[in-house]
């Protein structure tokens, strides 16, 4: 998943119109390459949890220390990776990036093979961190590649591209990794099991990160250059972005949404092969998670024109309302019925992520850069809501841990009707 770009005041270098023309699509096609990327890395994510689970043996809060290194990464490297970019500059904070990231990817190959659960988490953080520098460092280019008019159209271009990532990486991942491995419920011993399957997936995408990065080198990005701040304007003398109630307000909503749609999609090739749903067997299942990704893509095309014909808080009321019926639907149904009605949660979780950081981002002026960087910390929600999803899901089942999510639905949804209002300076 791909955070909006900070709101930037910016002007791209001199040059003739045709030249940037060349250069702008030059770029944004390379930016929109990393959105694809890093939405298919995050969500391989849920086809390791049940191929690690099974060959190590996990319970279900022990798998999803895979969700903790990946996303914890966002909570503790967001803020070192800014200063990073603010001394090397956005190309080469990314070039840096992509090659962090692909070391992450090589470690997979000799965690693998020593079938070490701790080297694979490792490998995972330093992908993870990979992941984080180019986040930090690609957004702004987002808002800046083209005409100011039309900046709204290419971040929704981008962020599909992301969740075409996550949409086709559950299909792949169970082609080359769930194939291998024996039925979810299985006893077999853990050295049966190919460890392969995940060696070769990863070593490509070292490599397609590496050639990635080469082609970006070669490619020359607009500059950016910062306008001065003008505090005067505004006449708000608040010193901090913390004292801006609704945008810490709105750090909990990502931490809350991040936090939900991560341990639903983290779960769902277990949930479909529970015998009272539809005990499919691992390919079957983890292909079902493609369904859950494939609805927030086409919920984000939607989405595009509804957010301009509806105010975007009661599009998150209804959002979230919408999510919370639905996974109380799942929870109180069997079969094909709990499987669909949690799959369509992903529809419901298209317009979150976007909508609440606007929302918490508005009015923040000479703040904005603060404010945004407390929003990216708040993803780490992606790692410790399935975590206590897990530990839930160990001590009653995994019907009852989705009540978790709906207490973050709930917050969502009172959050857009009350919680993001400003407050006056």
């Amino acid at each position: 998943m791909a955070s909006p770009p900070p709101v930037l005041n910016s002007r791209p270098t001199a040059g003739t119109a045709s030249a940037q023309t060349q250069r702008y699509t030059s770029a944004l096609a390379a930016v929109t390459t990393l959105f694809f990327l890093w939405g298919f890395i995050t969500c391989l994510n849920d086809i390791l949890i049940p191929y690690l689970k099974a060959i190590f043996q996990l319970s279900f809060a022990q798998a999803n220390l895979i969700n903790l290194c990946f996303f914890g990464a966002y909570f503790l490297m967001s803020i070192p990776s800014g200063k990073l970019v603010a001394r090397l500059g956005y190309k080469r904070g990314m070039l840096l990036g992509f090659v962090v990231a692909a070391i992450g990817a090589f470690l997979f190959y000799p965690a693998a093979a020593q079938r070490a659960y701790g080297l694979f988490l490792g490998a995972l953080f330093v992908l993870a961190s990979g992941i984080t520098l180019l986040q930090v460092a690609a957004n702004p280019y987002v808002a800046i590649l083209g005409p100011s008019e039309s900046a709204s159209s290419r971040l929704t271009l981008t962020q599909a591209f992301n969740s075409l990532g996550t949409t086709i990486a559950p299909l792949l991942g169970s082609a080359l990794i769930l194939s291998r491995l024996p039925k979810l419920d299985s006893t077999a011993d853990a050295a049966s099991i190919d460890v392969s399957a995940v060696q070769m997936p990863y070593l490509v995408i070292g490599g397609a990160l590496l050639l990635i990065s080469l082609i970006l080198s070669r490619i020359n990005l607009p500059a950016i250059e910062h306008a001065a701040e003008d505090s005067e304007v505004t006449g708000d003398h608040r010193t901090s972005a913390r004292q801006y109630r609704h945008l810490i307000l709105g750090v909990v909503g990502i931490f809350a949404y991040v936090g939900a749609e991560v341990a639903i999609g983290s779960h769902i090739a277990s949930y479909v092969a529970l015998p009272d749903v539809l005990s499919l067997d691992p390919v079957a299942a983890g292909n079902k998670v493609a369904f859950y990704w494939g609805a927030a893509m086409v919920g984000r095309f939607a989405g595009a024109y509804l957010l301009n014909k509806f105010a975007p808080t009661k599009l998150l009321a209804i959002n979230a309302v919408g999510a919370v019926v639905l996974v109380l639907i799942s929870i109180n149904t069997t079969g094909a019925v709990a499987m669909w009605s949690l799959l369509a949660v992903g529809l419901m979780n298209s317009l979150m992520y976007p909508t609440i950081f606007t929302l918490a981002m508005a009015g923040l002026g000479r703040h904005t850069e603060e404010g945004s960087g407390l929003l990216c910390t708040a993803i780490v929600g992606g790692a410790l809501v399935p975590m206590l999803f897990g530990f839930i899901a160990d001590h009653s089942s995994l019907r009852i841990a989705l009540l978790l999510p709906v207490v973050c639905y709930v917050y969502i949804m009172w959050y857009g009707l009350r919680g993001s209002r400003r407050s006056v300076a």
